[in-house]
């Protein structure tokens, strides 16, 4: 069954239209015409105005709607992280799973694998955030499930495709040849909570390393002689950033410093999203600590940051407004670069035939989110 939507400037993914419909048949986007040359016996959806873009992807999700993946690693929280979310605009996550016991890992890959079995909209893959970290950097990572990986660490990692994953670990904690072993299996790795020198993230580059993650955040940092990770992250033409733009965590001068160094399409934004988005709780359990919410930022007993408290709305808008990116640049590093990075630049991320009709409608001037469609099946929130 067709559908069309109208009301709105339109962005493709390349650029605003204005006084046009979305024709969407068989949850892809079919084509988008003029208003004056839509069909006129197809549904129509009629928006109030503001933005209809390319649905947001969230590739590091710890949580939202009040449960915390590793807590409850289970189909039953992806459907609650994911309504959580979807009210912020996010049409496709990948659910994160920090430092734990293999047990849990185990849990939150077959919570993951069924939910894409099951057609839980939205979901995308699954993001293994360590155990393979530096003790240094592990920020709220629990120090006693840190740890080297093993062989056969590698070899669980390696037998989970084909689902779509991405693993987060500080390449100097691994062996010769573990992160080209992981890339050839087509894990997307990516550094983080590390200590690197330039010198082994480089190293890491030639074996496959694909990005970094939460740039900035628990990894080494740019000095004059030691470029560090921060160094080589921004140096790198090819790899992907995620950065948290919330306010707290990376300050606005560091975020368009970043954006100038890397090549257009390798920033990306990422939420890092804790239970309480989307929820109505502002305190959940982390290993054996409570976080809570205060003045926008999660926060343990002492006082530090321990994942964050946006959606991807949230993220877009202090690009806009705080950093000062065009809002088509901060909509891209919400959907379309994610994409890339995913490697699903083919069907997500744009607003153009064939591709999935993953759809936000917010508006601009309050930056609310006031529907979604993923697989052209419609919400308002």
């Amino acid at each position: 069954m067709k559908q069309a939507i109208s009301g709105a400037r339109i962005f493709t993914g390349d650029t605003f239209l204005d006084q046009h419909t979305i024709i969407i048949s068989n949850g892809l986007i079919e084509a988008i015409v003029r208003d004056d040359l839509r069909e006129p016996n197809i549904p129509l959806t009629v928006v109030d105005g503001g933005v209809l873009a390319p649905g947001f992807i969230d590739v590091q999700v710890n949580g939202g709607g009040d449960a915390l993946f590793n807590n409850t690693p289970s189909l039953e929280a992806l459907e609650k992280m994911m309504g959580g979310h979807r009210r912020y605009g996010t049409t496709g996550m990948m659910p994160t799973l920090i430092s734990d016991t293999q047990a849990v890992l185990n849990k939150g890959v077959d919570a993951v694998n069924k939910a894409i079995e099951e057609n839980v909209l939205g979901i995308l893959g699954v993001h293994i955030e360590g155990p393979f970290f530096s003790l240094a950097k592990r920020g709220t990572h629990k120090a006693s499930r840190i740890r080297h990986p093993s062989p056969t660490d590698i070899d669980w990692l390696c037998s989970l495709s084909p689902l779509k994953t991405i693993v987060t670990l500080a390449p100097e904690q691994t062996d010769a040849g573990q992160i080209s072993a992981l890339s050839d299996a087509g894990v997307l790795v990516c550094a983080g909570h590390t200590d690197a020198s330039e010198k082994d993230i480089h190293k890491a580059l030639k074996e496959g390393l694909r990005g970094f993650t939460h740039l900035y955040n628990a990894m080494r940092p740019l000095q004059s002689r030691e470029p560090g990770v921060v160094g080589a992250a921004l140096d790198d033409r090819e790899s992907w950033c995620g950065i948290i733009c919330d306010g707290h965590h990376v300050s606005p001068t560091a975020i368009r410093i970043a954006h100038a160094a890397k090549p257009e399409g390798k920033l990306i934004l990422v939420s890092d999203a804790m239970a309480t988005v989307g929820g109505h709780s502002n305190t959940f359990q982390l290993y054996d600590e409570i976080i809570r919410e205060e003045d926008g930022r999660l926060i343990n007993a002492e006082g530090n940051l321990a994942g964050s408290a946006i959606g991807m709305i949230d993220a877009v808008r202090v690009c806009v407004e705080k950093v000062g990116l065009p809002l088509a640049s901060s909509l891209r590093m919400a959907s379309r670069y994610p994409a890339e990075f995913l490697q699903l630049e083919h069907s997500h991320g744009h607003l153009k035939p064939g591709f999935q009709a993953d759809i936000v409608h917010f508006h601009e001037s309050t930056w609310r989110v006031e529907s979604t469609w993923i697989q052209g099946q419609h919400l308002n929130h």
